[in-house]
């Protein structure tokens, strides 16, 4: 892709002045900075990936090293060094070749040294054309033999996803500004100033003698673009001149009463401070080194009882990122901020010479959780009550500069009128037709936002079936407390379209599987699918029922029929009142889970998010397969969300009745009538309730034997001698038509719920 127009002539005065986009509230910075506090890091492994935390009052980065292993697919994995900012969403990649040898032969490494153990902050103050320090790590690489810098790209990771995710991709007008050269001092250096003509970033190696910190024996030369080392040791600096975020203190990401976490989690408690920040949360490290709203709203729900709360916390830092970033004109939350470099490429994409931030619209799930969130914070905990006049008072515009001129209250309000004007249609009329359906032209929507995610469903389970209802139900709250006060009606308004929603959209998705069927479905999918493991039909004694993942799929599919783990949206977030069909649901739930793979959901690398064993159509075993992103994987978020919900389920099923209640109400008996009302009918079925609390405990095994897995994005796995054995997704093929393996990230915001959920003792 080519720009019409020279950069030089695209870029002006006008566009240096703009202000940083995306980042604001940025600290002053001095000549000679000095931490308070000593530097955070943290290095966690995961072959062929080892990555490096390091953060402190200056600076925060993250360093990936890759290098291949003897049974690595060489066709996604191979040497590279990535650094990761959260400032700017901003990013330093170099892929690594062997010299001489074939492709595998070469392997790099981070050694702990006299500069770093590994890595060591780089400061220097005297940048050209900015105020702004340039900032950075380094630290010491090692080559085990002769290497070439076959591609580098510098700017912004969205930049680096494109290439590493997608078909290989690179922009010329990006690449074509890296200048390259070579020092006296026998260093050579890579430098890009952005699109903005403000910011630069700069990679640099230096031949490293361990003993001296002085030139050794090795080299590295300059040569048509392209950097070649000799085997040896490289001091590597990797810096830019960007704003850095303001870091949210350690003591201002957990409440007092969680503070312990940092003694008994510090792996945990260390990654989520390191993606906290006054101005937002990050979504995960390093490929979601910035704001997703779906994201980090999930996280706050989940991890609710650990964080923070009050004036300059992470819980209202959620909020009020998302809040900021709303579509002032029809109420719709941002799911992806663009900003940095990416920004203002984007911008030139559409001939708009700007940095401006710009958003992702396109989900239509994120709207939901807002609400959700809100109540939970300001109606349910006591500081986010004290909070609630100052909050929705806070100008809006300070990150977004299209929402200037509107108050956060403002705009919360703008979303809640858009979920409750989407979700009249279908009381109205319970059609297919009025559930709500992905975006025109999109083919993803919700949190399984990947190709085959949903398999083309227009129509997802969780979106209508759970999300809809709980946020009408939080809307209503909020607004009998004043918060929504606007709007008098919305209080009686909101719980009747909830329940009307709560009622009528579970059967849509519905799916009963005759046992002979089933059994026959799973052996038919084991042979498709080359599963080498035992199929376990005969574990099917009954009639199978799931509810799908969406409506109206690719192929002409009805119902996208694939077994999946978003029961857990209405198990968390809903008490519904539909007793018969409650009782069905759950029961499904939990027999499902306590089946294993391919007759149920569970494996013994932990419960897949997806079994497309009782679709008949072969596109099915296609496309949900355990090299898809949201195939027969395992995502840490869903087991959280799914135990926590199985948890407050059953919890329903103890009542304690008050006594005062009773002597007002008048008496036991009314007393006892009132508690019974309220208990549902699945908690008096036996085998329902023993069944539930079966597969609680099954998952909470499954969860601790997998526990070392917890924290990271997503993973797959392998069967092989008889086991499962856990394996990254670039190890795997990629689904059909997909030219690129998605990397999950070591750390992910929502995969630190664990920090807040834990196995009930109660229920063993």
């Amino acid at each position: 892709m080519k720009l019409h127009l020279g950069l030089a002539s695209l870029i002006g005065g006008a566009l240096l002045a703009a202000p940083a986009s995306g980042d604001v509230h940025l600290r002053p910075r001095s000549n000679t900075p000095k931490c308070i506090n000593p530097p955070s890091t943290l290095s966690l492994s995961d072959p062929p990936y080892e990555n490096y935390f390091y953060s402190d009052c200056n600076v925060a980065a993250q360093a990936v090293i890759t290098s291949p292993l003897p049974d690595s697919n060489l066709s996604n994995i191979s040497p590279r060094l990535v650094v990761a900012w959260p400032a700017g969403n901003s990013g330093a990649c170099a892929f690594f070749a062997p010299q001489d040898g074939p492709n595998g032969t070469l392997s790099i490494e981070l050694l702990n040294s006299t500069i770093g153990k590994p890595l060591a902050p780089v400061y220097n103050a005297s940048s050209i054309g900015t105020q702004n320090p340039s900032v950075g790590i380094q630290g010491i690489l090692r080559f085990n033999s002769s290497a070439i810098l076959s591609l580098p790209i510098l700017g912004s990771i969205r930049t680096i996803r494109d290439f590493v995710e997608g078909a290989s991709i690179v922009y010329p007008e990006i690449q074509d500004s890296l200048e390259y050269t070579s020092s006296s001092d026998g260093s050579a250096s890579i430098h890009r100033l952005w699109l903005d003509n403000v910011t630069t970033t700069s990679l640099s190696f230096r031949p490293w003698n361990s003993s001296n910190g002085t030139s050794s024996n090795g080299s590295v030369t300059v040569s048509n673009r392209t950097l070649a080392f000799e085997a040896g040791e490289y001091l590597f600096s990797a810096e830019m001149n960007y704003p850095q975020l303001s870091p949210l203190k350690p003591n201002a990401v957990l409440n007092a009463a969680s503070a312990n976490l940092t003694k008994d989690m510090p792996d945990q408690t260390t990654a989520l401070s390191f993606l906290s920040y006054s101005e937002k949360l990050l979504a995960g490290a390093w490929r979601f080194l910035t704001y997703f709203g779906r994201d980090s709203m999930i996280s706050a729900l989940l991890l609710e009882p650990v964080l923070s709360n009050g004036n300059g916390t992470a819980m209202e830092a959620v909020i009020g990122a998302v809040l900021e970033r709303i579509n002032r004109t029809d109420g719709n939350v941002c799911h992806e901020e663009t900003i940095g470099d990416y920004a203002t490429w984007t911008n030139l994409q559409s001939n708009i010479t700007s940095i401006a931030m710009g958003c992702d619209y396109k989900m239509i799930d994120s709207d939901y959780y807002l609400p959700i969130l809100m109540q939970r914070y300001f109606l349910d905990n006591p500081v986010g009550r004290t909070r609630v006049s100052a909050f929705f008072n806070t100008s809006a515009g300070s990150i977004n500069p299209a929402n200037q001129n509107l108050t956060w209250g403002q705009l919360a309000l703008a979303n809640a009128e858009r979920i409750i004007r989407l979700a009249e249609p279908f009381t109205k009329n319970q059609t297919r037709e009025n559930l709500i359906h992905l975006k025109e032209g999109q083919v993803v929507g919700q949190w399984r936002d990947s190709e085959y995610g949903i398999g083309g469903g227009r129509i997802p389970f969780d979106v209508n079936t759970a999300l809809v209802p709980a946020a009408l139900r939080s809307i209503s709250q909020l607004a009998k407390k004043g918060i929504f006060k606007e709007q008098k009606n919305w209080s009686k308004l909101s719980d009747q379209y909830a329940k009307i929603w709560e009622d009528k959209t579970l059967n849509f998705f519905e799916v009963t599987v005759p046992q002979s069927k089933a059994q026959n479905l799973v052996k038919s999918y084991a042979n498709a699918s080359s599963f080498a493991g035992p199929n376990h039909s005969s574990s099917i004694d009954k009639d199978v029922t799931f509810y799908s993942l969406a409506l109206n799929g690719n192929n002409n599919l009805s119902k996208v029929e694939v077994m999946n783990t978003d029961d857990c949206f209405r198990h968390f977030l809903l008490n519904t009142t539909n007793n018969a069909q409650l009782s069905t649901f759950i029961n499904a739930t939990a027999t499902n889970i306590r089946r294993q793979f391919p007759a149920g959901l569970m494996t013994d690398v932990g419960m897949l998010i997806s079994n497309p064993a009782f679709g008949e159509d072969s596109v099915y075993a296609q496309n949900w397969t355990t090299g898809a992103y949201h195939g027969t994987v395992v995502w840490s978020w869903q087991l959280a969300m799914m135990a926590k919900g199985l948890e407050l389920q059953m919890g329903r099923c103890e009542v304690t009745t008050n006594f005062s209640m009773m002597k007002k109400s008048g008496g036991k008996v009314m007393a006892k009538a009132k508690a019974k009302a309220a208990v549902p009918d699945f908690c008096t079925d036996d085998s329902i309730f023993e069944n539930v609390k079966a597969a609680y405990n099954e998952l909470w095994d499954s969860i601790e034997k997998n526990s070392d897995q917890l924290s990271t994005e997503m993973w797959s796995w392998v069967y092989q001698n008889g086991t499962y054995k856990v394996t990254q997704l670039t190890d795997l093929p990629a689904p059909p038509g997909l030219s690129g393996q998605t990397e999950s990230d070591i750390r992910q915001l929502w995969s630190l719920a664990f920090l807040a959920v834990s196995r009930n003792e109660d229920y063993k």
